[in-house]
């Protein structure tokens, strides 16, 4: 049995662990969370190394990018280097294949509506084919990163608005301690309601779920979510706010969705090769090879 570990700088309390099979080899998942503590995730990144057949970095992502730039994280690279053995990968393939892919599904597929609709994408330099696949679509979209990373009142209508700020900002914010940048650890368990207009603007808001439960207002009803990494709590927290539709673009497994990088770690050990050997093909080819299909779900 192959083993896939996901080491996350998240609270502990979201840990989880499954076993499932994937054209025809047997898998154990498991999400282990440090409660943001960056030397804890070092430590058992040292102690696993050699022993799984990749791992997953959650909680922070390599780089945050506008276009094709990219801007690695100070804290990621430090914890990146840690092992020497086991390859590790944030799930930055995932987001650019199977999110962009289900996001196109959504209104053709699914029967969710897109074209024309309002999208709130929580960060663009975070989830960059998220904005990218939406306006494909036919939707309009608000870039919520320095309402959302950076606690500034200030929205972003345009792709090019987002290039611009990132050129600017993104070299020094990637520099600072993750904990600044996004929901660590304890932080993760307590939304303090914020920025209601962009929430009740949207018809559809899509992003990391701790970046969209950070400022979560009571009441979402006749939302569509579209996240991942959620657990069967943070589901009836969803239903009972009103939410309509909840769209996981990683598939449900036990009762849980798994975040990007865990998702990217387990395509990783399926395919026996390195995360720098898989091409965006390669990793289309293995999405549909291993079944992985999105949870769509109706909540009200």
């Amino acid at each position: 049995m192959k083993r896939v570990v996901s080491i996350s700088l998240g609270s502990s309390s979201r840990d989880k662990k499954v076993e499932a099979e994937f054209l025809g080899e047997k898998f154990l998942i498991e999400r282990v969370g440090t409660d943001g503590d960056i030397k804890k995730a070092e430590e058992l990144l040292r102690e696993l190394d050699g022993k799984v057949a990749c791992f997953g970095m959650g909680g922070i992502d390599f780089y945050v990018r506008a276009g094709r730039k990219k801007w690695m994280l100070k804290d990621a690279m430090r914890i990146a280097a840690v092992p020497k053995k086991t390859p590790i990968v944030d799930g930055g393939g995932v987001k650019d294949t199977l999110e962009r892919k289900v996001i196109l599904d959504l209104e053709p597929v699914y029967g969710i509506p897109v074209k024309g609709r309002k999208v709130l994408v929580c960060s663009g330099v975070a989830r960059y084919s998220h904005a990218e696949a939406f306006l494909e679509a036919g939707a309009k979209i608000l870039l919520g990163d320095l309402m959302f990373v950076l606690e500034v009142p200030v929205k972003i209508w345009t792709l090019r608005g987002l290039h611009i700020l990132a050129s600017i900002i993104a070299p020094i914010a990637v520099n600072l301690p993750i904990s600044v940048l996004y929901p660590t650890g304890e932080a993760q368990k307590k939304p303090k309601p914020k920025f209601r207009d962009v929430y009740e603007w949207a018809d559809i808001i899509a992003g990391d779920y701790h970046f969209i439960h950070r400022y979560i207002p009571d009441r979402l009803d006749g939302k569509v979510i579209l996240t991942n990494t959620v657990t069967d709590a943070d589901v009836a927290e969803l239903k009972e706010r009103g939410v309509a539709w909840l769209v996981t673009t990683t598939p449900e497994m036990q009762g849980r969705s798994f975040a990007t990088n865990v998702i990217e770690a387990l395509l990783v050990a399926i395919s026996g090769k390195r995360p720098e050997e898989l091409t965006e093909k390669d990793y289309y080819d293995l999405i549909e090879r291993a079944g992985l299909e999105p949870r769509v779900e109706r909540l009200n």
